[in-house]
């Protein structure tokens, strides 16, 4: 079963994140979608799994700055695109183990869902 962390090199979380598989030997894959991007396909689908809302981060700098116009309304299309154009928008991580998708970080989720995935 193949596991891939998506995220951004450089951030806290993604740090803890990796540090936590390290630490319990769990194999993943790093994708950077500040370096590579993310496809519109596997965000979509995404999406469609958990919620635009879900992944759409808005405590985050990028998205505080944008104009308030942009900010209001928002629809799935739009919080879409704004995260393709600007993937730092994306919550992270977004681990995906096999058909699981996990979205930000908690240990404790990480231990049952990942201990879960190896039986």
């Amino acid at each position: 079963m193949t596991t891939t962390i998506y995220g951004i090199k450089n951030c806290d979380t993604m740090k803890k994140a990796r540090a936590w598989l390290d630490g319990h030997s769990i194999a993943y894959e790093f994708h950077d979608y500040k370096a590579a991007g993310i496809e519109r396909a596997r965000l979509k689908a995404w999406a469609a799994k958990l919620g635009w809302e879900t992944l759409l981060n808005r405590a985050g700098t990028t998205f505080r700055k944008l104009p308030d116009a942009d900010k209001a309304g928002l629809t799935e299309a739009r919080a879409l695109a704004l995260m393709l154009d600007q993937p730092s928008m994306i919550r992270r991580p977004v681990l995906e183990v096999g058909d699981k998708l996990l979205v930000g970080f908690k240990p404790e989720v990480y231990e049952k869902e990942l201990r879960t995935s190896k039986r």
